[in-house]
């Protein structure tokens, strides 16, 4: 297998909510996000989603994003997006991922069947915070049987 860069996203929450639920084996949080943000590459366009993440006891963010790119020559993708985000001490926080995308466009149908990948960083200025990722498609190569 390999990886071949898709697109870079970055994005910034427009609106969020979340509760805080106290149990025996700690706190979690379920939060609700609506984000905008631009993607740039094989895949460019205005990016709007939906994310309801959950915020582990052990402190493991849990992203489970529902979107669209609307991309800059006129096609509309859908995409759903799974994966951890996780602290990374003194640093940004570390998002990994899965995202497969949708399109009814013949020029982004390919993308139907694609498993694709994500890496990214979460920054952080007091309560606000962007969002910067890295999506790749994971391409399978046949096994050399060794």
């Amino acid at each position: 297998m390999r990886l071949e860069p898709l697109y870079r996203g970055t994005f910034a929450p427009t609106d969020r909510w979340s509760v805080k639920l106290d149990g025996a084996g700690g706190t979690e949080r379920q939060g609700f996000l609506l984000i905008e943000g631009r993607t740039d590459g094989r895949l460019s366009g205005r990016l709007r989603a939906a994310n309801s993440p959950r915020q582990r006891t052990d402190g493991t963010q849990t992203p489970d994003f529902r979107g669209v790119i609307e991309t800059d020559d006129g096609a509309t993708v859908y995409f759903a997006w799974h994966g951890y985000g996780r602290a990374s001490g003194d640093g940004p926080s570390q998002l990994l991922g899965s995202i497969t995308h949708l399109s009814d466009d013949a020029r982004y149908s390919r993308l139907n069947q694609a498993f694709c990948v994500l890496a990214g960083e979460v920054g952080t200025q007091g309560d606000q915070f962007d969002v910067v990722i890295e999506v790749s498609e994971l391409i399978w190569e046949p096994m050399d049987g060794t």
